[in-house]
């Protein structure tokens, strides 16, 4: 049986479409180096002129006075 890994040590990419970084999967183990992006919205984004826009990183709702 393999060792186990924390989750910071697990090996990294940044994905080509949304230039966000993911970590590898257990199911890309056998594919890691042919795995280009973070997701299936983002692959099949990968053609198109606007590509997904990443939510914004700040609190979601705005203050109302």
């Amino acid at each position: 049986m393999a060792k186990m890994r924390r989750k910071s040590e697990l090996p990294s990419k940044d994905c080509l479409v949304c230039g966000r970084p993911f970590v590898w999967r257990k199911r890309w183990e056998r594919v890691w180096d042919e795995v280009k992006f973070c997701s299936e919205r983002c692959r099949r984004a990968r053609g198109t002129r606007n590509p997904p826009v990443p939510p914004p990183s700040g609190p979601t709702r705005s203050a109302r006075p």
